[in-house]
């Protein structure tokens, strides 16, 4: 089966462990997908990701979740732009998120990369999600 939104897709799926407490989750793996993971890890709010390679060219993403005192260090994430209705900031328009304690992942021409280093190198873009 086909998704239509492959990242609302990835974002619904650890959401919904993260209200399970589970510790992992897998997703399809894409190029879009491990670079929005690793901003969410070089932000803290996950522990790791790792790529596995299946057969039939196939791979799946294995995602480490992060939880403090027993509570998922991800309150929300949410899909902004979707495929339907994109998106799109500029430098000095980008959404500041919870007064600055969430961050926005924004896809730009020099790759994905918080609202944070979005400002810092003077680009805007695509605003893929938001995360508190």
């Amino acid at each position: 089966m086909a998704i239509s939104d492959p990242i609302g897709d990835m974002l619904t799926r650890i959401r919904n462990a993260q209200m399970r407490r589970k510790s992992t989750v897998r997703v399809p793996a894409s190029k879009l997908r491990e670079r929005v993971l690793e901003v969410l890890q070089s932000e803290g709010y996950i522990r790791a990701y790792e790529r596995h390679d299946l057969e039939d060219n196939k791979a799946e993403i294995e995602v480490s979740l992060k939880y403090h005192e027993g509570e998922p260090v991800i309150r929300t994430i949410a899909r902004v732009s979707t495929p339907g209705r994109r998106v799109y900031s500029s430098v000095g328009e980008l959404p500041r998120v919870a007064n600055g304690l969430g961050i926005s992942i924004i896809s730009t021409p020099k790759g994905v990369m918080s609202d944070n280093q979005a400002r810092a190198a003077n680009v805007g873009g695509e605003v893929i999600c938001t995360v508190v």
